[in-house]
């Protein structure tokens, strides 16, 4: 339901320099901060212009950012306009994804980091899979299991599946922050590891500990659990290193 209520609220002043980017934080830290509430409607494009003394391309340019960060939601017809919205998991999720990938590239991550991250993160997520997965995840798994076996399937195809793999793990954590945290560990980091070392690992191996990692999770065997993943760890950073000598 939306609130037809106009928000009358001091968004702050904007320079003529990046107009648009100021307006546009503006507005996105009166979201962050409350003061414009999920499914308030915003000012038209007309009022906002004549608030902020800029043209209606400049506001629309500012609208176009905050609903690239899924911030707000555009809706057409006589109650249409543009409305403030969060972002859901997966769409936040990927943000942050976008993001680790970003700082890898650039080397502020190395991939001695990636291992760690991914290892103590993940722990928690295995532990907390054990108290409270479900049969629906524990097919998820056991399906991407059965598909990692076929010796037919590409190496992108088998990353793929690695990826859902853990990412059912995770799901079935049932912890909606550590969910949005292994999401750049998962969605961003991972397929980047498979990129590294997918020449160099055996993907039985590969399997064995997924395996392994299921079996506990499925008989809620906490420390049997963490110990396979243990052992993926430390086999993935060994081929990692092998990965970048050869690269070297």
């Amino acid at each position: 339901m939306t609130n037809a209520k106009k928000p009358d609220l001091d968004l702050g002043d904007v320079v003529t320099a990046s107009a648009a980017k100021q307006i546009a934080e503006n507005i996105r830290s009166a979201i962050l901060q409350g003061k414009l509430k999920v499914d308030v409607r915003l000012p038209s494009e007309d009022e906002l212009a004549a608030k902020f003394n800029v043209s209606r391309p400049t506001i629309r340019e500012a609208l176009k950012r905050l609903a690239a960060q899924h911030l707000i939601r555009s809706r057409r017809g006589p109650t249409g306009g543009n409305f403030v919205t969060t972002p859901g998991l997966p769409e936040a999720g990927r943000s942050l994804a976008n993001s680790t990938t970003l700082m890898v590239a650039v080397g502020d991550i190395n991939v001695d980091q990636i291992v760690t991250a991914r290892l103590e993160l993940e722990s928690v997520c295995v532990k907390l899979a054990c108290e409270h997965r479900t049969n629906d995840q524990l097919e998820i798994m056991r399906a991407e299991l059965e598909l990692q076996k076929k010796v037919n399937l590409t190496d992108e195809e088998f990353c793929d599946s690695d990826v859902r793999f853990h990412r059912a793990i995770v799901d079935a954590s049932a912890n909606t922050l550590m969910r949005f945290l292994m999401h750049s560990v998962i969605e961003g980091l991972q397929p980047i590891s498979n990129m590294i070392i997918f020449r160099v690992r055996e993907r039985q191996e590969i399997v064995s500990f997924h395996k392994r990692i299921f079996t506990a999770i499925s008989d809620r065997k906490k420390t049997i659990a963490i110990d396979a993943l243990n052992e993926l760890a430390a086999y993935t950073r060994g081929r990692l290193a092998a990965a970048i000598n050869l690269r070297g």
